[in-house]
């Protein structure tokens, strides 16, 4: 292949000296230039066969696996599983998106969003967590200090940047949202506008995920009411979530999101709210739990009196119906091994 490419391009030296009457240098130089740029496109796909690179065979969706994914590992979420594959399935599918993706999760504590960001990744990238284009920012460590926002602001500029600059399919998870200096997302509203470009940079790509306990008592209560007036909490539809959650991200003063022109200026593609678990929720991420940890090794042999035992050492709210778990599913792993380890 490399010959036959050498080979074109000497018919093309010979071709333009004797026709155009270029100079033999210059001739030289100009077939030079070619070889040059033969050989390392050859060895940066040489490259990219073993070390990661912003291509396809390292960024690359299934949207089939991601949704049996979710359905499989993630409980109680039905609005988060049909919204979740929606939104990536479309953006990524278009060549040429309006905007780039962004999707804030909100709930309260153990309800899946870190869980179903990283189900995500692992479906888009090959390295999954690992890869050099996911970048996961924990607000309460990167940005601790509500009086040093102007150097925050830097600091996140030219990461978004340089990221994007190195790769456009890059993602960004913003952990703990509520717990940022409130000013400080303002910074990433460029980069989430319908621009075709900003200093020759292409961001409508990239997709940036939002994690968030904010509105999570919104979303319980309204959980709640569909529990009380007897109905089914797979009827609640993302049309009922949807403006509790915004009103109160963006009125929530120590809400990263408050009075935030991301919000304001609609910059987010979707509001995605995650329910409370209920007990049988919580029963299910113990197994899966139990299995994971070889304390048995398949689900026929899971003994159910010793999953009751292990659901009770959780807390549940409200104190009359005790229906919700407290920490979600946030809190199995340690239960799940005490009340193991006394065996």
């Amino acid at each position: 292949m490399k010959v036959r490419k050498l080979h074109a391009l000497t018919y093309i030296f010979i071709f333009f000296t004797t026709c155009h009457g270029l100079e033999p240098i210059s001739g030289v130089a100009t077939v030079a230039a070619g070889v040059s740029a033969v050989f390392f496109a050859s060895f940066r796909a040489i490259k990219c066969q073993f070390k990661e690179c912003c291509t396809k065979r390292w960024i690359n969706l299934n949207t089939t696996e991601l949704s049996s994914s979710l359905k499989d590992q993630v409980y109680g979420q039905h609005l988060v599983i049909k919204a979740v594959v929606r939104h990536i399935k479309a953006h990524l599918s278009n060549n040429d998106p309006s905007k780039a993706l962004a999707l804030s999760f909100h709930g309260g504590t153990g309800t899946g969003k870190n869980y179903v960001s990283k189900i995500i990744v692992n479906h888009l990238y090959k390295e999954g967590m690992k890869s050099g284009f996911v970048h996961m920012i924990a607000s309460t460590k990167e940005f601790p200090h509500a009086d040093m926002v102007h150097l925050y602001k830097d600091k996140l500029r030219e990461l978004i940047e340089t990221s994007v600059n190195n790769c456009e399919r890059s993602m960004f998870i913003f952990d703990e949202i509520d717990k940022m200096p409130p000013g400080l997302i303002d910074t990433i509203k460029p980069y989430l506008d319908y621009y075709d470009n900003l200093n020759g940079i292409n961001y409508r790509k990239a997709i940036f995920i939002f994690l968030s306990n904010t509105a999570g008592t919104e979303i319980f209560q309204q959980t709640l009411s569909f529990w009380h007036e007897g109905k089914e909490r797979d009827t609640i539809e993302l049309k009922d979530m949807e403006k509790l959650v915004t009103t109160s991200a963006v009125n929530t003063k120590t809400s990263g999101f408050y009075h935030s022109d991301v919000l304001l200026r609609h910059m987010i593609t979707a509001y995605i709210p995650f329910l409370p678990l209920e007990r049988k929720h919580i029963r299910q991420c113990i197994k899966d739990y139990l299995l994971l940890k070889k304390y048995y090794t398949n689900h026929g042999d899971i003994k159910e009196e010793k999953v009751r035992e292990i659901a009770e050492q959780l807390q549940y709210f409200p104190e009359e119906e005790q229906l919700f778990s407290t920490t979600g599913c946030k809190r199995v792993p340690e239960k799940t091994d005490y009340v193991m380890e006394e065996d």
